[in-house]
């Protein structure tokens, strides 16, 4: 039998404009866009910068939609605080901005926002570090409403905070908070279902259809479950451990099947209907932050070498694990997909087009676009690919095909 994505998600596909980023991970929730006639051509300055700005430290990356784009970051000042900002996504217009008290929250890294904001229509969805969530009115930033689910749940903090994204299913909000996660009503916050109170893991949930129930592949402390959407049920569960219990690395789900990494973790496969490991599977690869895309059978994802942390972008036979061809140089990278290239930033601030082929590694334009630390993963919408490094510049590039 063939899974697919939820029928909730489909329809939030359908609603979404093509070219809108609105959730992690994109529309589709699989790294790749919908959107076509960019250009993936340059001279070797790179794409033409249509604005820039600051919005303080972090890895979460940003959401389009409507004409505006999401962002968060950490301003480090006074007693520190966390933002969440509203810009035009074609010009960088601040619209608004709401801050809260936050901690840097940087032990053995630089700290700051981790989880992305999720667009929902009129609405913008955010979970903190902490475990504040918060909806804001998408045109104004007026808080909908705002809980704090530690304290209300009683539920433990992960060691480095809360990092998955929201997941809009339907009615629900789906957060990777408590042993098995947690539902709200997404019209008013209230918990729908709730599931143990031990500590969560940092990556995002991703849906899919087990013999028509809706479920979300869900990464926990130390093992990854499915888990009913409409009631919070688990349908089953395997365990799966990584370095120091970091797994942020989100499943990619693909073709009834299901991939799980994370750091000193190479890579497993999953059957989706059950959980059991897929025959005949084996890699050495261990995707560490980003997850990476499947296309035209292959998944291509940056990975560390013998369960070592990234450092090499890989192309893998999805159906197998082989690899098919690896490039070193770009450090743990990250990257998106989009009418079949690859895009690609460095961890120093390069920007790739790639071409997506299980042949070789073809470079059809790179350019140094960026400077400092750069983990997070480059996202294009309407024309443009919008980057952001580790101390907060955030920086809009048109690719617009004139």
């Amino acid at each position: 039998m063939r899974f697919t994505l939820t029928a909730a998600c489909l329809l939030a596909a359908l609603v979404a404009p093509a070219s809108d980023w609105p959730m992690f991970r994109g529309p589709d929730l699989n790294g790749i866009s919908r959107e076509k006639g960019w250009s993936s051509t340059w001279s070797t300055d790179g794409p033409k910068a249509a604005w820039r700005a600051k919005i303080g430290l972090g890895f979460s990356t940003v959401t389009v939609g409507s004409g505006k784009l999401i962002a968060t970051g950490h301003d480090g000042r006074a007693k520190g605080q966390d933002s969440v900002w509203c810009f035009d996504a074609a010009t960088g217009q601040t619209h608004w901005k709401h801050s809260y008290p936050a901690p840097l929250g940087n032990k053995y890294f630089e700290g700051g926002t981790t989880g992305t904001p999720t667009i929902d229509g009129d609405r913008v969805f955010h979970l903190s570090r902490q475990g504040d969530f918060f909806c804001f009115e998408l045109a104004t930033g007026k808080v909908i409403f705002q809980k704090q689910l530690v304290t209300e749940l009683g539920v433990e903090v992960p060691e480095w905070g809360f990092a998955g994204s929201p997941l809009v299913e339907g009615k629900l909000v789906i957060l990777n908070l408590g042993s098995h996660g947690t539902a709200l009503d997404k019209a008013t916050g209230n918990v729908v279902w709730k599931s143990g109170k031990s500590s969560a893991a940092y990556a995002t949930a991703v849906s899919f259809d087990l013999d028509g129930t809706r479920c979300v592949a869900l990464l926990t402390h130390r093992e990854c479950a499915a888990v009913e959407v409409a009631t919070g049920k688990v349908r089953w569960r395997t365990k799966f451990v990584t370095g120091y219990d970091t797994s942020a690395c989100a499943p990619v789900v693909h073709d009834g099947a299901l991939l799980l990494s994370g750091e000193s973790a190479p890579a497993v496969k999953l059957n989706l209907r059950d959980g059991s490991p897929v025959a005949g599977w084996k890699t050495d690869a261990a995707v560490q932050f980003n997850a990476g895309v499947v296309l035209g059978g292959h998944l291509y994802a940056f990975h560390g070498v013998g369960g070592k942390p990234g450092g090499e972008l890989r192309c893998l036979d999805w159906q197998t694990g082989a690899t098919k061809w690896a490039q070193q140089g770009m450090g743990v990278g990250s990257l998106m997909a989009a009418d079949g290239k690859l895009i690609v930033l460095s961890e120093t601030g390069e920007l790739l087009i790639v071409t997506a082929s299980s042949k070789s590694f073809e470079v059809l334009a790179r350019a140094q676009v960026i400077g400092k630390k750069c983990w997070t993963v480059p996202v294009l919408a309407n024309g443009r690919i919008y980057i952001r490094n580790v101390p907060g510049d955030l920086l809009a590039l048109d690719v617009s095909s004139k």
